[in-house]
């Protein structure tokens, strides 16, 4: 079995590779049939079929009753694919769809959103990954339990981790949903729960041996599927085929267009949207949520050794990076389609996409004035709909689009795996194995594991068709609360061993409430705003407050007891010998 497991891992490079080269001659086959005759829907619902049944295949033959498999992939998967996973897991539905789409929506102040996800790998890799690593254990929780002590820190853990992965599930539920229901040309309502089926099927067997692997899958596809669109166009616009360099050309050509129009929101303009104290409070939000989301920091449990954990956050930098600085470009050339081939022509011979897109509610036109002409204030395009529209816009080949749609299929459910599984795992390993039933046989477990994270599934899916928020605002939400109860707790664990459990307890308590209070009370109860905040931003209050009380009650209560602070020293030096 070890000589098995090792002889996969040294394929990785030659399977994966292998796999690359097959879905781009997938890609090509498609094409040279569109060019033949084949129906745009007749590839839109054989990019669905084709890549779910990969991803279903996937996690079919990594299936496992193992529970080390289970729960941390065996601690075998190498830094470079665990970077490749972390980026898949990481970019869900949010920046595959809602990056640039905000970016053409807010223009300059989209850009907190970049700035504050990449700037939380950075505290990742400094206050987190190794240290974490060198603790072992499966879940955050277990590390709440153990640093502080007994199970009063672990539950304060599991509801935190279970609001925060819970809201964050629904975004990518909702995007998965928009993707198949457009493509697939069905009710929002049953593409949420086809999507729904394509995660379950990734991550139900295998847990997350099943989920690394098919989350390395999803990499590639995604990737390939953002950047082959703005290639193409940047080649077909400016005539130089790398876009992050292109576009500099095209943002002075919307200059000019803008004065054109009469738009009163330049594009290149900072805080035409955003004033600049909530542009500032939603990048330290966005960095101080990444580094302390559970199901990416569940990810660095899978790798062989701190040394290699400490690798994988610099290779999911590189991998996220791809695609975070094609962002801004992606924007560009979609903005720059919509001003120039779309505003201005006759309502009534405006392309198919806009009927299409106007039944998924992310497209809405209104002659308002009567003429017959569409001007820029009778367009809506929702930020949703940006990435997946602009191929059609752009009056690309078809191929293209069914490619974007497979490549934001591929960002939503990849990341919903790793947000159902850090649902799952804690209500099966935290609260059942850990504080209900210790003598649990591994099968009791895993079945229990994969029943909860069905039903975790259906109620996300329940919650996702009803369409409480655009994808974006759920996700920063997300990030906001996770920040709150979990950052202080996990950096004060590890670098300040004067932390006690008193003070961990109520200083998680108190920054998870804060958040929620004030993100809860402004969006759906009327409550005004503090100091103009934004909910997005809504752990700018939770975050500080979670140190602050952590600080001042553990000074007040009875320090840990020497064997704590002797684990805390232990995993503050990663050299030293790993458990």
């Amino acid at each position: 079995m070890a000589t098995a497991k090792k002889d996969f891992v040294s394929n990785l490079p030659k399977i994966y590779s292998m796999y690359t080269g097959g879905f781009i001659a997938f890609v090509i086959l498609l094409a040279i049939a569109e060019q033949m005759g084949m129906p745009n829907k007749i590839i839109g619902y054989i990019f669905m079929a084709a890549t779910i049944g990969l991803y279903a295949m996937i996690g079919i033959m990594s299936r496992t009753a193992q529970v080390d498999e289970y729960y941390v992939a065996g601690r075998k998967v190498p830094a470079v694919f665990n970077g490749m996973a972390v980026g898949a897991d990481w970019m869900s539905a949010a920046s595959f769809i809602g990056m640039a789409g905000t970016l053409y929506v807010q223009g300059y102040d989209g850009l907190a959103y970049v700035m504050g996800w990449t700037g939380g790998y950075v505290l990742v890799a400094l206050f987190l990954a190794p240290f974490l690593r060198k603790f072992g254990q499966y879940t955050i929780p277990d590390f709440l339990g153990a640093r502080y002590g007994g199970n009063i820190a672990r539950t304060v853990g599991i509801i935190a981790a279970i609001t925060a992965s819970f809201v964050y599930v629904v975004a990518q539920i909702t995007g998965a949903g928009i993707i198949v229901s457009r493509f697939l040309e069905v009710p929002f309502f049953f593409g949420v729960f086809f999507g729904l089926g394509g995660i379950l099927v990734c991550s139900m067997l295998g847990g997350m041996r099943a989920v690394t692997w098919t989350q390395v899958a999803q990499y590639i596809i995604l990737i390939i599927a953002y950047l082959v669109p703005i290639v193409w166009l940047s080649l077909k616009v400016t005539g130089n085929p790398i876009p992050q360099i292109a576009y500099g050309e095209v943002l002075q050509n919307i200059a000019v267009l803008e004065q054109q129009l009469g738009v009163e929101a330049p594009h290149s303009t900072p805080f035409n949207i955003t004033d600049r104290t909530n542009f500032l409070a939603l990048t330290f939000c966005l960095m101080v949520g990444t580094a302390a989301l559970p199901h990416i920091l569940m990810r660095f449990f899978t790798t062989p050794s701190v040394k290699e954990a400490r690798a994988s956050v610099g290779w999911s930098l590189f991998f996220i990076f791809l695609l975070y600085f094609s962002a801004p470009a992606y924007a560009a050339f979609a903005k720059y389609e919509v001003y120039s081939n779309v505003v201005g022509q006759a309502i009534a011979d405006l392309p198919a996409w806009v009927a299409s897109w106007t039944q998924v509610g992310l497209v809405a036109v209104n002659d308002a004035n009567g003429d017959g002409i569409l001007q820029l204030a009778e367009l809506t395009l929702q930020a949703d709909a940006i990435v997946l529209a602009t191929p059609e816009i752009a009056g690309l080949p078809y191929v293209i689009a069914g490619l974007v749609a497979a490549g934001g299929l591929a960002a939503a459910l990849s990341t919903a795996d790793g947000l159902l599984l850090t649902i799952s795992n804690a209500l099966s390993h935290d609260v059942y194995y850990k504080m209900v039933n210790p003598q649990a046989s591994t099968t009791k477990r895993l079945t229990i594991a994969r029943i909860l994270l069905v039903m975790v599934a259906i109620c996300a899916a329940a919650v996702a068709a009803q369409r409480p928020a655009g994808i974006l605002a759920l996700v920063a939400w997300a990030f906001s609360i996770a920040g709150a109860a979990f950052f202080p707790a996990l950096v004060l664990g590890i670098f300040w061993k004067r932390a006690n459990k008193t003070g961990a307890v109520a200083g998680m308590i108190v920054g998870f409430a804060l958040t929620l209070f004030y993100l809860v009370g402004v969006q759906f109860m009327g409550m005004e705003k503090w100091f103009n905040i934004n909910t997005v931003s809504a752990g700018i209050f939770g975050i500080p407050a979670g140190f602050l009380v952590i600080w001042i009650v553990s000074l007040l209560t009875k320090a840990p007891a020497q064997d704590v602070q002797d684990m805390v020293e232990d995993i503050r030096y990663p050299h030293i010998k790993q458990a």
